[in-house]
């Protein structure tokens, strides 16, 4: 158990600040999307609010809670197949109190520092459900889906000693400046994945040869359109660029919005978000396990020491910045492109379309981006990561093929309807009774 108790005052101040941090979305949905948000900002918001987790870290935690969330909500709707497992429940039972109890579960076994201002949180959603067997059989199964959960990803390889090697020859990938830090969530290479069948079931064809002429061009473009000094980046290639720093945020804050302008229930928010998160963790995983295996130096690196490449197209600039800052591993494959690429597929395949129509902002630069279809938001962060100056586009391109692949696995093996119950044992589970033993 943790010994750490926040005084009283801090834990009000912090669950003020993680409602303040949440996803904004147009208008409230339901316990599903409320703990979304709750979620979303203690594992990302920087502490002591949140945790500060980076995108890829988070996502698997993301992936951990909607994940039990609908396992626990499904159980009771029925109408899927469950994910890890199916709870014993009735159709009586409350799915507020399921999601509730579930999120809040997972969320705490992974925040442990956090669990007195979550149970705040816990509290009050439990509070709106009337008292009775309904929330008590709710709590149950929330509480058996979190613990199916946290039992599956006990020992998954998550915060292991795995840090990528540091190479000194043409192509091999070094800490960039101005940090020279080698990324501490490494360990992603190497954890258990939550749909696919390992890390490397879905392998990139690898960067580039240094010798090649496609290398030259790809060296080209980014020296040229990535610059921070660029006179041929267009403002709306900048913008785009900038936009898309902030990472696959952007993502969660259009599945919020397109669940509120469809109407979604609880059942279909649960299996949405859960498709999302389980996805999207995997193409991380499965990006950073590439990227352990190719360890291909980023474009700074590259531009820098050029004159070693072997390539008499590519010139060398000693002085040469990205317009975004290179994080802090290796550059193949793109881990925002497999990320993003599995999200915006995992919500073309639950609303049954690429062609939707949506927007996102990001809050620090007050700016904002629309989009006509999911596949054209793929499409500009293939580029926009070219255009920031931290990616080959090919990177790119393999990084969000990954993403497609393992949606498409997901789709294969996930998440599919269950067998269809009679009319008459539907009926008969809309009617049960307070009385009926379980």
């Amino acid at each position: 158990m943790n010994s750490y108790r926040m005084p009283r005052v801090g834990v009000l101040v912090a669950v003020a600040a993680l409602l303040s941090l949440a996803l904004c979305s147009p208008a409230r949905a339901d316990t599903v999307t409320d703990w979304n948000a709750h979620a979303f900002s203690a594992l990302t918001a920087a502490p002591p609010a949140g945790a500060g987790q980076t995108p890829p870290v988070s996502t698997l935690h993301l992936a951990m809670v909607h994940g039990a969330v609908y396992d626990a909500v499904n159980a009771i709707d029925r109408r899927y197949q469950p994910y890890l497992g199916a709870p014993k429940a009735k159709r009586w039972y409350s799915k507020d109190a399921a999601a509730a109890t579930a999120a809040y579960r997972v969320l705490a076994s992974v925040l442990p520092a956090q669990q007195e201002t979550l149970g705040l949180l816990y509290s009050t959603s439990l509070a709106g459900i009337p008292t009775g067997r309904p929330k008590d059989g709710g709590i149950a199964v929330g509480e058996a889906a979190a613990a199916a959960m946290i039992a599956a990803r006990t020992g998954d390889g998550r915060f292991g000693p795995f840090r990528f090697p540091v190479g000194s020859l043409p192509g091999q990938w070094r800490p960039t400046p101005p940090m020279f830090v080698n990324d501490p969530n490494a360990w992603l290479a190497e954890v258990k994945p939550f749909l696919i069948e390992n890390q490397a079931q879905f392998r990139s064809d690898g960067p580039n040869a240094l010798p090649s002429r496609r290398y030259a061009r790809e060296f080209a473009e980014v020296k040229e359109l990535g610059s921070a000094t660029s006179s041929t980046r267009t403002a709306d290639q900048t913008n785009a660029a900038r936009f898309w720093s902030e990472g696959p945020v952007h993502w969660t804050r259009v599945a919020r919005q397109l669940s509120v302008r469809h109407t979604l229930d609880i059942a279909d928010n649960a299996r949405l978000f859960a498709m999302l998160y389980l996805t999207a963790a995997d193409a991380g995983i499965a990006a950073w396990n590439d990227k352990a295996r190719w360890l291909f130096w980023r474009p700074i690196t590259a531009i820098h020491e050029a004159d070693s490449d072997g390539n008499p197209a590519t010139e060398s600039d000693s002085t040469w910045v990205p317009l975004i800052t290179t994080p802090p591993y290796t550059d193949h494959p793109s881990g925002l492109s497999a990320i993003g690429s599995a999200m915006a597929r995992s919500l073309r395949d639950f609303f049954g379309t690429d062609r939707v129509e949506f927007s996102s902002t990001n809050p620090s630069l007050n700016l904002t981006r629309s989009y006509t279809s999911f596949s054209q938001a793929v499409d500009e962060i293939v580029d926009a990561r070219v255009w920031s100056g931290i990616h080959f586009r090919i990177a790119d391109v393999q990084g969000a093929k990954i993403g497609r692949q393992i949606a498409r696995y997901r789709k294969q093996h996930y998440f599919h309807r269950a067998k269809s119950r009679t009319c008459e044992e539907d009926h008969a589970g809309a009617f049960e009774h307070d009385d009926e033993e379980d």
